[in-house]
């Protein structure tokens, strides 16, 4: 994966074995696989969350990894305009080249190791594409988008976008040197990632070496999920097998383990594992397509809205046959 790394890891800050000391590990309480699908104009996805206790995951509404695909010359597809409100979205590029625009002004191209965070808030348009030369030339493509519910006092919020490149994310090393950290948000064994989150959450995406342990103090208010984008290993101190495309939902604690298999496949020499967590809105959800309300009134009204132009305007020079919103919503 070439997301963000270092030459020599030893030379990270580490993370405390003094955090570490009389925090009480997290248990696992629930484990399960994400089944694979299509979205978009046809991009292969995993639904990282379909499955998990839904109480257990709050704030977060979705997370999909986004491949991972070789593309064939012509096969790189993305998303059409389309709308959104009353969450975020984060998306983090391992592999390959993504170009993001929205209705509000913002975007910018992603790759690896990049991130884009956007506000919907109060309601925004946007699309999110492979560049024609990746289309041409195809390549391997890998990522993934996280939504990131509002809490009610901010889902009218105006929409904003984050860019945030490679070499501004936080890095640290495991205690025993054997495990990178890549702090995207949140603060996080006393470092402190660039994403500036309208919700608190922290979001890491870390890479353990075989037969290294990361053992990592989480804010108790916090609840604590880890998703495997890829190889094999454990995780809680009972040591529940996990693998690729599989997530960990932890219970009440101070902090998390996970430790790589000391054996793993020529294809995935490390395993690799995206973890987040953040604080419980507890508020009710009423979720349809592209829309995260509180109320089924507030889903309804937003379909309203974008039927009615409220929700922005594709910019000129994006507006083609091909881009135009069509009756049909994609939800992403």
């Amino acid at each position: 994966m070439p997301a963000i790394t270092v030459p020599d890891i030893t030379l990270l800050p580490r993370v405390s074995v003094a955090d570490l000391l009389t925090e009480k590990p997290r248990p696992v309480v629930s484990l399960t696989t994400a089944p694979s699908g299509f979205e978009g104009e046809g991009f292969p996805v995993r639904r990282a969350f379909m499955g998990a206790p839904l109480n257990l995951i709050d704030p977060f509404i979705m997370l999909d990894q986004l491949g991972e695909v070789e593309y064939a010359p012509g096969e790189p597809k993305g998303t059409p305009w389309h709308p959104h409100r009353g969450f975020e979205t984060v998306t983090y590029i391992i592999d390959g080249i993504f170009d993001h625009r929205d209705s509000n002004g913002g975007g910018g191209r992603i790759t690896n190791g990049d991130t884009q965070w956007m506000t919907a808030g109060g309601g925004i348009l946007h699309i999110e594409m492979p560049p024609e030369s990746l289309v041409m030339s195809g390549g391997l493509f890998h990522g993934f988008q996280l939504w990131v519910n509002l809490p009610r006092a901010k889902k009218w919020s105006p929409p904003a976008y984050q860019d945030i490149r490679s070499n501004e994310v936080k890095l640290l090393a495991s205690t025993d040197g054997g495990a990178l950290l890549r702090i995207i948000a949140g603060d996080v064994a006393g470092a402190t990632g660039p994403g500036s989150t309208q919700t608190p959450i922290a979001l890491v995406h870390a890479t353990i070496q075989p037969g290294a342990e990361l053992d990592l103090p989480w804010r108790p208010d916090f609840n604590a999920l880890v998703y495997a984008l890829s190889g094999r290993g454990t995780v809680g101190a009972e040591a529940v097998a996990i693998a690729s495309g599989q997530l960990a939902v932890y219970g009440a604690g101070d902090r998390i383990i996970i430790k790589a298999a000391q054996r793993q496949d020529a294809r995935t020499p490390a395993l690799d594992v995206l973890i987040l967590g953040g604080e419980p809105i507890r508020e009710p959800i009423a979720w349809l397509g592209p829309f995260v309300m509180n109320t089924r009134d507030e889903v309804v009204q937003a379909f309203e809205d974008y039927k009615a132009g409220k929700l922005g305007v594709i910019p000129a020079a994006h507006t083609s046959p091909h881009n135009t919103p069509t009756s049909v919503i994609e939800s992403e």
